[in-house]
């Protein structure tokens, strides 16, 4: 692994990154902060699987981030939960980031018992690296988008 266990994020263990989360994500992907502070606040008071979210920091800022909700806005609620709003600081690309921190991702939700986690993009490569299969085509909530469906099905233990 590239980033050190100890640069990664469980808002769950630190709520007190809430607010810069919020800001950062909002930022990247325009979703209103209010959305996000509703998901962090529901990851760090139900210690549930779902909602989760991480970061990675360095000297003290976000350079990378993600989010595993139960609906990426798109229409097939049967899968579920995905992986959202990975966003790499375009400093820190191609160096593995991302990459990692899939993989942490994939590892801490199976600790809570969640091996198969789905993702929506427009890439079409990009997460065949890291072990993810193209699933199918689904459609944004409004139906105005096509996307492209990724799985990851775990076959280790926890």
């Amino acid at each position: 692994m590239i980033i050190r266990n100890d640069k990664v994020i469980r808002i769950r263990e630190h709520p007190e990154w809430t607010g810069p989360a919020c800001e950062w994500f909002h930022q990247k992907w325009g979703i209103p902060k209010t959305a996000y502070a509703e998901s962090m606040g529901a990851c760090v008071k139900q210690k549930s699987a779902v909602p989760q979210w991480y970061l990675v920091v360095e000297h003290g800022q976000i350079i990378a981030g993600a989010g595993v909700i139960e609906n990426d806005f798109h229409d097939r609620k049967d899968l579920a939960p995905d992986v959202c709003a990975l966003y790499v600081e375009e400093e820190y690309r191609c160096r593995g980031i991302a990459g990692d921190l899939l993989q942490f991702i994939r590892r801490d939700m199976m600790q809570m018992r969640t091996d198969t986690l789905y993702l929506i993009t427009d890439h079409t490569s990009f997460y065949e690296r890291y072990g993810w299969e193209f699933l199918c085509m689904v459609h944004s909530e409004d139906g105005t988008e096509t996307m492209r469906m990724y799985r990851y099905q775990s076959t280790e233990r926890a």
